[in-house]
């Protein structure tokens, strides 16, 4: 094995200790979650990630912390059961990115869908789709509530007639006749939260490392060969327990490693992000969650200034990209339509896209809405591993991913004939430890660390990062000079992405757009921001300008092929969705 000059120190520092009781391969929030749990334990582990952190199905979530009421007609109970006590802790262990969402359902009519309802929960087939209506709807949330009893961490479900319906919210159909609202939870930031878990993880000491941009490629010499993707060096790791939870990719992973599996049966989920005032005022705070004419359970959620529409359930081709279609768009504007038809949406309202493959298992010919949201651990052996166990995750979900985590980090531990030291029920996540959760501990956490940046900076950093602004604000009082904001995002500074770029593990110039802010999704990106945080970036990481340039040139690509964002040419002053 040899090492490039230009390779990154930790993925050197892996190389030359190239030896785990663990790897964990794959970088999303399952990988992350049990990377964190087992780093607790004093595990000595490892993560490979082929790209960036939580970049593949991870970033193409809902943005929903729920306890899945539609998978009660699967009669899921206990993932039911499992997501709302998970969405519950969350909200008291992440408080700074986990938040309730107040949830509404509008409902056409009082009976439908009642002689249905038994046929999908006894065959999972969709069949012709049929609307649920008030009487279905009531029972299922009564059934919710029943799984929430933990001491009021969301209210209790409430029923509305039409007249108090639209008197809450007037842009509603008129033609509803009721309208179901409950509590569920949202996370505004999932990435910044599993960046957050993986930082969790990495702060337990040097026995656990991380490493993104290195791809497991097979196996050899009773290892796993694994490839920097930004040098091409080549080499092996050896662990006694190696986890596969690679999402959707875990039959490539395992094929890559020597063993073909048959597991998962990914369905593709598209969103669009819609700049409409009208629309944001409309939903006044709340997501609308119903159903489609389709049969289809979709959503219209404001978030950050701006409207999430989704999501589609269709099929998914692993060996292709997932990006939305046209078709997929005409779905979403038809289905605003459907709940709010004064408010016109257009495509030059869309300001951001992004679609992903979430990690189903297969499922054969049920339809892609019953397919079960649950995981499963299945346990093996590759034959170029010799005796080093596979433990391969077949599903999983963002809610979840605690539990899913301490369930996979104990049959790991039995694997090694180890005990559980440290639980993480209960234990607060990055950011969200002496998170303030009162108006008066807010306004004692920002007197305490806004003197250098003042009051509203101050607000601005603890809601971005939870507590580990003050990480932040220490790196902007050491800046060299005095800070700025960004001539192009005023809402960041030139510190601010200088921290991120240097103590966040970013490689690539989308990893800050995409991952380490919101800058893309809320439609912010202009050309005069890419070449603005395209030189902060090339300083902190020692670019030369051919590579700064071929960064620039490849994020703006990007941004156009997998997100539908076309940065406008002249001043470059404002972005648009391709039309």
């Amino acid at each position: 094995m040899t090492t490039s000059s230009n390779t990154r120190t930790e993925v050197q520092r892996l190389a030359e200790r190239p030896r785990a009781q663990v790897l964990v391969v794959g970088g999303g929030i399952n990988g992350l979650g049990t990377f964190r749990d087992l780093a607790l334990q004093g595990v000595d582990v490892v993560l490979v990630e082929r790209n960036d952190f939580v970049s593949g199905a991870s970033a193409a979530s809902s943005h929903m912390i729920h306890g899945g009421i539609r998978y009660l007609e699967n009669g899921e109970f206990r993932l039911v059961k499992e997501s709302v006590t998970e969405r519950n802790g969350l909200l008291k262990i992440a408080p700074h990115y986990v938040k309730p969402l107040e949830t509404t359902i509008p409902i056409f009519s009082t009976f439908s869908g009642i002689l249905a309802a038994p046929l999908r929960f006894l065959t999972h087939k969709q069949g012709k789709p049929k609307e649920r209506g008030a009487f279905l709807i009531k029972t299922g949330l009564t059934i919710y509530d029943s799984f929430s009893r933990d001491g009021g961490s969301v209210p209790r479900h409430s029923f509305h007639g039409r007249k108090k319906s639209l008197e809450a919210l007037p842009a509603l159909n008129p033609g509803l006749k009721y309208t179901a609202t409950y509590f569920d939870a949202s996370v505004h930031d999932p990435e910044r939260l599993a960046l957050d878990v993986l930082a969790d993880g990495l702060a337990a000491g040097p026995h656990a490392r991380a490493v993104n941009y290195v791809e497991a490629i097979g196996a050899r010499y009773g290892g796993v060969l694994v490839r920097d993707r930004e040098t091409g060096t080549e080499f092996t790791i050896t662990a006694d327990v190696v986890v596969n939870a690679s999402g959707p990719w875990t039959d490539l992973t395992n094929e890559a490693l020597g063993q073909g599996t048959r597991y998962m049966g990914g369905t593709k989920g598209s969103h669009i992000v819609l700049d409409n005032p009208e629309l944001l005022e409309a939903c006044a705070g709340r997501e609308m969650f119903f159903e489609n004419n389709d049969g289809r359970i979709v959503l219209i959620y404001p978030l950050k200034g701006r409207v999430m529409v989704g999501t589609t359930d269709l099929e998914a081709d692993m060996s292709e990209r997932a990006v939305i279609t046209e078709d997929e768009i005409d779905y979403f504007i038809e289905l605003v339509s459907h709940v709010f038809p004064t408010i016109p949406v257009t495509r030059e309202q869309i300001v951001y896209t992004f679609s992903g493959v979430r990690p189903l298992p297969h499922h054969d010919d049920t339809a892609p809405g019953f397919v079960s949201r649950d995981y499963r651990i299945v346990p093996g052996t590759v034959a170029g591993l010799g005796d080093t166990t596979v433990l391969s995750l077949v599903g999983g979900k963002w809610t979840t991913f605690r539990a899913l985590s301490e369930h996979l980090a104990n049959e790991t531990l039995q694997a090694l004939g180890a005990e559980r030291t440290v639980q993480t029920l209960g234990l607060p996540i990055g950011g969200g430890a002496g998170f303030p959760t009162t108006p008066q501990a807010e306004r004692d956490w920002i007197a305490r660390y806004g003197a250098d940046v003042g009051v509203e900076r101050a607000t601005t950093l603890l809601h971005r990062y939870g507590t580990k602004a003050a990480f932040v604000i220490d790196a902007i009082a050491g800046w060299d000079g005095e800070d700025a904001p960004l001539a192009a995002a005023p809402t960041y500074s030139h510190a601010e992405i200088d921290h991120l770029v240097r103590n966040e593990h970013v490689v690539h110039l989308s990893d800050i757009f995409l991952r380490r802010t919101s800058l893309a999704f809320t439609g912010a990106v202009s050309l005069p921001l890419v070449h603005e945080i395209g030189a902060i970036t090339a300083n902190a990481l020692g670019w030369s300008p051919n590579r700064r340039t071929e960064e620039e040139d490849s994020f703006v690509a990007d941004l156009a092929d997998a997100h539908r964002v076309q940065l406008k040419s002249g001043d470059g002053s404002e972005a648009a969705a391709v039309r």
